[in-house]
């Protein structure tokens, strides 16, 4: 019977299985679709290279890789910064209590909520854009955007296309800055965002790009931005551009986001 031993499962193991579970799918969240998933995935097989080495008691190369595993702890720190302040703000974020509970039950009208709001603001992008009229808009995701809303004007207003098409008229008063969204209601205007120093930003987009760049690298908020000067409307997540020519593309992508 003691060769049946492994065969045991204790509840702990199933918690165990869970919270690794979770935290996998976290990791996948912030680095799917980024060059990061790339690092993770060599170091994962170096990891794994080592081990099969130390199986093996090879153990010249197994000493190698692992003066490499390491050091490479301090290096994985400084590559995935920017992915382990999110991380940490994700979960920090997390509330049993809030809309973004794990163990959410009512998922339906909460979709059909999101689906009417994104809806709603896409259209209003593609209004502006086809005038030329700059707008820069945050959807919050997870974490809490007090910090960049004490910098504006605090409203409560439902969104609707008339409302955000009137905000960013060039003539309005509250068209400098950026807007941001809670639970399909706009909670600011005129908003000042941190502005990303990331070199690698094309030099062809301006200013509102870079602060829609700034606040989705600190938080996990996505932004909207409508060029003032060709009307393209871009998509900033987790630091990084995303182009979409087919405006019903995008607004799939934003709500599949926000789920």
């Amino acid at each position: 019977m003691l060769g049946l031993d492994f065969l045991e499962f204790r509840i702990l193991d199933l918690l165990d299985i869970l919270l690794v579970a979770v935290l996998l799918y976290y990791i996948y969240k912030l680095v799917k679709g980024s060059a990061a998933i790339n690092i993770f995935i060599g170091i994962v097989i170096i990891y794994l290279i080592w081990k099969l080495t130390q199986l093996l008691q090879m153990e010249m190369l197994s000493s190698v890789l692992g003066e490499f595993i390491g050091v490479g702890m301090f290096a994985l720190i400084v590559v995935f910064q920017q992915e382990i302040r999110k991380f940490l703000l994700m979960v920090g974020s997390t509330s049993f209590n809030g809309k973004n509970n794990w163990f959410q039950l009512n998922f339906s009208n909460r979709e059909n909520k999101t689906q009417d709001y994104v809806d709603t603001i896409v259209s209003a992008c593609k209004k502006l854009g086809s005038t030329k009229t700059g707008a820069l808009i945050v959807i919050k995701r997870n974490t809490k955007l007090e910090f960049v809303k004490n910098t504006g004007d605090h409203m409560d207003i439902k969104v609707n296309r008339p409302i955000i098409e009137s905000i960013f008229y060039k003539n309005s008063t509250l068209h400098d800055g950026a807007i941001v969204i809670e639970d399909g209601r706009i909670t600011a205007t005129r908003v000042i965002l941190p502005v990303s120093n990331d070199r690698d930003i094309p030099l062809r987009f301006g200013l509102r790009h870079r602060a829609a760049v700034g606040i989705s690298e600190k938080t996990d908020a996505v932004a909207l931005v409508v060029s003032e000067e060709t009307g393209q409307i871009s998509y900033l997540k987790n630091g990084e551009f995303n182009i979409f020519d087919d405006l019903e593309k995008l607004t799939e992508q934003i709500k599949q986001d926000l789920d």
